[in-house]
């Protein structure tokens, strides 16, 4: 995908962002990369939605030197490049501040998986980060935040677990590319409401059943999966 496409592709990202209600607001931000030129494409800082189209789009280096644009890049450009840059294997980026996700991130409450939606794309809890030392906030908070995600993640695949919530802060989400990552904001914030109405119901509800959880995550994401029709 060429620079102009990743830009179109950027900018509708960030439309669905509204359309799924996942933002209030200017709080949230897309992203994508192309991998062959080293260049991320990112939503513009503080610009309305509905303003918003491809040619807003600010393009940064992985250096995070700007290339092309006529606005500021997100504020959360810094934490989008540190992530490209431990995960090789994503292509898109989404950041919201989506209500009930957010809810687990200030309460600094991992997002346990209780059932089958959950499992189906997420193997296993929706993770939580450290909180950021006062000085990484006041040195390079944006970049830091990216640092204690990676760093959460030495042990996990980004893949199977395509989110993360920062304590006290929001979630961040990603995926092959930027609609992918819109996705799975989408799903981590139906899941995280589902969680808080099974906690509401049962505050000692146990965790799906391993086998349960292996059995629906693999068939949609496994070598042998079988969900869907038969990719022609």
């Amino acid at each position: 995908m060429n620079l102009e496409e990743l830009k179109n592709e950027v900018c509708n990202a960030n439309l669905k962002l509204v359309e799924y209600g996942l933002v209030t607001l200017t709080w949230g931000n897309v992203s994508a990369i192309n991998r062959t030129e080293g260049l991320v494409v990112i939503k513009p800082s503080g610009i309305d939605y509905d303003k918003m189209d491809a040619d807003d789009m600010v393009v940064v280096d992985l250096d995070g030197k700007l290339i092309e644009g006529k606005w500021k890049p997100s504020s959360d450009t810094p934490t989008h490049i540190e992530l490209y840059k431990a995960f090789p294997q994503i292509g898109g980026i989404s950041h919201t501040h989506s209500i009930n996700a957010t809810i687990f991130a200030q309460a600094k409450k991992e997002i346990p998986c209780f059932g089958t939606t959950h499992a189906d794309h997420f193997y296993g809890n929706v993770p939580l980060t450290r909180v950021l030392s006062e000085n990484e906030v006041v040195t390079a908070y944006e970049k830091f935040t990216g640092t204690v995600i990676i760093e959460r993640f030495k042990e996990l695949d980004p893949l199977s677990i395509p989110g993360i919530l920062v304590a006290s802060h929001a979630p961040f989400t990603w995926g092959k590319s930027a609609m992918e990552a819109i996705n799975n904001s989408l799903i981590l914030e139906r899941i995280a409401e589902m969680a808080l109405g099974t906690l509401a119901i049962n505050n000692k509800c146990e965790p799906i059943e391993q086998y349960v959880l292996d059995k629906h995550y693999f068939r949609k994401h496994g070598a042998n999966s079988y969900y869907g029709q038969n990719k022609k």
